[in-house]
């Protein structure tokens, strides 16, 4: 399986990204996707030829191997790296979208096509949401279906059609265990760079909104004690009051349009 293309997809997902999505990317690219491709792959290379168990019964072996092992640890791995990097396609098509609705429209209707505001923001953290899914749910599918992180030497195995309670021998447990722990540790610290990053995007969200809400209710504040000094000014030694000779009412000149104070709410 040729993986460039999964690797130029993020790249192209690494601009639209914050910081800690940058590291999380480098996670990623170096610690499970080259690791996975130039070591891990090889050392599960032939993992059912080398599952050797103490009897020669037909069949024995294959029953074995598919019991200890139903789906192989290797592809699942696999599976786990490209289910983790997908949502990030979502990220990408969402800045598609923005483009071409700017090409339909042939004027700019975003200050930047992936700068990280609007329904953009919603697209990356409905992708970092679903990573951490991945990641979490992956882990715990590993655990259960292997009784843990640690490749054994040895299995016992009396299924059919083996006559008797049988020694089954794994290749290379060390080695296997090992890769393993590694590839567990990445996960974690995935799941805790996903989690920073979505910690980090709402915290920055809601300063956000607070300091909008408390610059909306100072410009307020402003405003009501600018009209309270002008109808200070009024009351006291004020603009002269003007006659309206067809309704009898007195206006003063600060009440005139032409002298009404405006306040940008």
């Amino acid at each position: 399986m040729s993986w460039m293309f999964l690797r130029d997809l993020l790249s192209g997902v690494n601009k639209y990204s914050t910081g800690i999505g940058r590291i999380w990317l480098a996670v990623i690219v170096i610690f499970h996707l080259l690791v996975y491709m130039v070591a891990a792959e090889h050392v599960w290379k032939d993992e059912q030829k080398e599952f050797e168990c103490n009897i020669r019964q037909p069949g024995c072996e294959n029953v074995c191997f598919d019991y200890f092992f139903p789906i192989s640890q290797v592809r699942l791995w696999a599976l786990q790296l490209i289910m983790v990097s997908t949502p990030s396609l979502l990220v990408v098509l969402h800045v598609a979208y923005r483009e071409g609705r700017e090409k339909r429209h042939r004027k700019k209707l975003y200050v930047s096509p992936g700068a990280m505001d609007g329904g953009l923001w919603y697209t990356y953290l409905i992708s970092l949401i679903v990573k951490t899914g991945f990641e979490i749910g992956f882990l715990v599918l590993f655990y259960k279906l292997y009784d843990g992180f640690s490749v054994p030497y040895l299995v016992k195995c009396g299924l059919k059609p083996c006559p008797n309670t049988v020694d089954c021998f794994i290749s290379k447990p060390t080695e296997k265990t090992i890769f393993t722990f590694f590839l567990v540790i990445t996960s974690c610290l995935c799941i805790v760079l996903n989690f920073t990053e979505l910690s980090f995007l709402v915290l920055k969200c809601f300063i956000k909104c607070c300091l909008q809400k408390y610059s909306k209710k100072l410009k307020s504040s402003v405003c009501e004690c600018h009209n309270l000094s002008y109808v200070k000014s009024g009351e006291i030694g004020g603009p002269p009051l003007l006659q309206n000779h067809n309704s009898g009412l007195a206006i003063s000149t600060a009440q005139r349009p032409e002298a009404k104070l405006h306040c940008d709410t």
